[in-house]
């Protein structure tokens, strides 16, 4: 395409997951004429869904959280955020019970487990206060300094699987404790009717409405970088290349991959440095199944105690049973590898979680697997797990990255993913006002 031909536009996001449907939203909003372009045939990356002989399941993440950035993002572009919320959002599943924490929070979980409670609620209200210990302590360590407690111990295990996917042992303690003390742990979240990637559609509707234009099928094959600021993308068009101009470039893609499409020799080499070293890559395994007789009785998601993988799984058709055809209980379990920030055997690891299945729910055997997906290497459930994240400045001017491998510290969630959309479309508009 000649020179003169190429399209232009204010900003280029590359990728349609969470961080990038809410940077293209809020772009849009802002009056930027903006991009969104997309490799896959669908919208919400890893938090999207699937249809599977006439259920919609999900294939990574399913939990979207009123309120906060998040909501505002659906908000600014006109759009409601169109999930239902459980009756009994999270709830913990000891011993075959459902334990409701929801009034009782950490006192009540650990008062009748462990007679070392009131040391560890002293140190959590201690991390409230902002005092947190060594960030090279991981959770478990930090953990086994007040109590042996082996149901405590999976409890924690399980919490960090749940939310940032990996283990106890892996996790930052700081991280771990920022979450709970201060950002999103024991809140309300919601499962979409339409399936997860219907939050996506209409979040992107919204976006439409304001100007944006959004391309799947698009695989970008480089961003462009011209005396160390960037110039726009080359994406693929049928079998031929395409320039498109941008002075800002937002990449949901991951700085892994970021580096690569920008080439490494034109970033700053600290940053190709981060990139290399600094990354952990989260993996679990995912399993959606369903069940003509009801497994769970709790509405929404339970965190599990002793497990050899299992840590939550959610009840997706008690509030939304519109998921599955009629008569069918669905539901999604997750699992975490061990290691999960490293290299391990996926059928070995899958089958730890199906006999955890088995053993918590005795008619898991007569359940309809419908998918076992596991989430890692370049497709892992988090691009880097919490307490290692990168800054979302890449040193290369108008060149950020969003999502989830640049969170606030001690984030987790589409929350998360929606609060790096932010502060970067907001750095970006505070640039175009003092330009």
């Amino acid at each position: 395409m000649a020179a003169g031909n190429n399209e232009r536009f204010d900003a280029v996001v590359i990728g349609a997951g969470a961080g990038g449907l809410c940077a293209t939203a809020r772009l849009a909003h802002a009056g930027f004429s903006t991009l969104l372009l997309e490799s896959l045939d669908r919208l919400g990356g890893r938090a999207s869904s699937e249809e599977i002989e006439g259920f919609k399941v999900n294939i990574g993440a399913i939990a979207l959280e009123p309120g906060g950035v998040f909501e505002e993002t659906f908000a600014l572009v006109g759009e409601r955020l169109d999930i239902r919320v459980p009756d009994l959002p999270f709830a913990f599943y000891l011993d075959r019970k459902v334990v409701d924490v929801s009034r009782g929070g950490w006192s009540m979980l650990l008062g009748g487990l462990t007679k070392q409670a009131a040391k560890i609620l002293e140190r959590i209200a201690e991390a409230r206060k902002g005092n947190l210990p060594d960030g090279r302590q991981s959770t478990a360590e930090w953990l086994s300094q007040y109590t042996s407690n082996e149901t405590v111990h999976a409890i924690f295990r399980n919490l960090c699987a749940a939310i940032f996917a990996c283990n106890a042992t892996e996790l930052p303690a700081p991280a771990f404790l920022t979450y709970f003390t201060k950002k999103g742990a024991f809140k309300r979240f919601g499962f979409c009717p339409r399936g997860t990637i219907g939050a996506w559609e209409d979040l992107a509707a919204g976006a439409r409405r304001h100007g944006a234009d959004i391309r799947l099928s698009t695989p970008v094959r480089s961003i462009l970088i011209e005396d160390g600021r960037a110039r726009g993308v080359v994406v693929r068009q049928g079998d031929k290349d395409a320039k498109i101009d941008a002075g800002v470039v937002i990449s949901n893609a991951g700085p892994k991959h970021t580096l690569a499409l920008g080439g490494a020799q034109n970033f700053p080499a600290e940053y190709a440095r981060l990139v290399r070293e600094k990354l952990k890559p989260a993996a679990n395994i995912v399993i959606n199944f369903a069940s003509r007789e009801p497994l769970l009785e709790a509405p929404g998601l339970v965190t599990f105690g002793k497990t050899r993988r299992l840590c939550n799984m959610a009840n997706l058709t008690a509030s939304c049973p519109e998921l599955a055809p009629e008569g069918w209980n669905l539901y999604v379990a997750y699992a975490v590898p061990i290691p999960a920030l490293g290299d391990f055997d996926a059928e070995t690891e899958t089958q730890h979680a199906l006999a955890d299945l088995r053993e918590q729910f005795p008619g898991f055997d007569k359940a309809k697997l419908l998918s076992v997906r596991v989430m890692r290497g370049d497709w892992p459930t988090q691009r880097s797990c919490a307490g290692f994240d990168l800054p979302r400045e890449t040193g290369v001017d108008g060149l950020w990255c969003v999502g989830d491998a640049v969170k606030e510290y001690g984030n987790g969630g589409t929350q998360a993913c929606a609060e790096t959309a932010k502060l970067v479309v907001d750095q970006v508009v505070a640039a175009r006002v003092t330009a």
